[in-house]
């Protein structure tokens, strides 16, 4: 195995040869944008439609996306979409900084010429790309994510570790989920690019305690505007509970 290198064109979602995989990388894919709610049944019947595909791939997709968790699955009912919290949240932004801790400082130790060139290309890529979409300034730009994740796979490539970067991969894919309630133009307002740089600026000088803070800080803070996204929609259902018991 050959450590401390990766694809910069690589946006982690693997090869798309068969129907199973075709249908897995589409549901994932509206699962993690958040295009279809949280808690709700998914009928195999309705997912055949919907991605036109027949009952065996769908199956076969439904059950891998069970085993990431992105899909909860009860005894002779089916699957259903896993739901967020602010427990979940919370759980999962500690989980995420404790591993990625680990996979960024053996990236540092064993880091490479290869691993620093990329590393820099990878930033320099992000910061000239726009995180907002043209189409619609209220979400994130879906070339600029791929970019994103791009960076912080560099930043851990070089741990010597497959097994780390696959579990911290399968926490991004969770972590995304909830980065999705925080995109507004108001909680936009972050030197975003300036967090990266500094996280990359520490790691090529290697200097793993200030690389970790700066991850660690920059993960923080997005859950932070995550849980602040949480609260406000607690406000507002405690605001209409009063109104929907008058009109029972």
């Amino acid at each position: 195995m050959t450590y401390g290198a990766a694809n910069l064109n690589d946006d982690g979602t693997g090869a798309k040869s068969t129907l199973a995989s075709t249908v897995y990388h589409q549901l994932r894919d509206d699962l993690l944008g958040g295009v279809l709610g949280t808690g709700s049944k998914l009928r195999v019947e309705w997912v055949v439609s919907r991605y036109g595909a027949g009952a065996s791939p769908v199956r076969e997709a439904l059950n891998r996306l069970a085993s990431e968790g992105l899909l909860g699955r009860h005894d002779q009912r089916g699957f259903f979409i896993m739901p967020v919290s602010a427990a979940e949240l919370e759980e999962l932004t500690r989980t995420r900084c404790w591993l990625e801790e680990r996979a960024l400082r053996e990236s540092i130790t064993h880091r490479t010429a290869e691993w620093e060139e990329q590393l820099v290309l990878a930033l320099h890529r992000l910061g000239r790309a726009s995180r907002l979409s043209p189409q619609n300034l209220s979400s994130l730009d879906l070339d600029w994510e791929k970019l994103h994740r791009t960076f912080h796979r560099v930043l851990i490539s070089a741990c010597r570790s497959h097994w780390l970067v696959g579990f911290c991969d399968q926490l991004s894919d969770h972590a995304y989920r909830y980065r999705q309630m925080a995109n507004d133009r108001e909680s936009m307002q972050r030197d975003d690019f300036g967090e990266h740089r500094l996280i990359a600026e520490c790691a090529l000088d290697g200097n793993a305690d200030g690389a970790v803070q700066a991850l660690v800080d920059h993960y923080q803070l997005t859950a932070a505007m995550c849980m602040q996204r949480f609260r406000q929609g607690e406000d507002a259902k405690a605001t209409a509970a009063p109104g929907q018991r008058a009109r029972r």
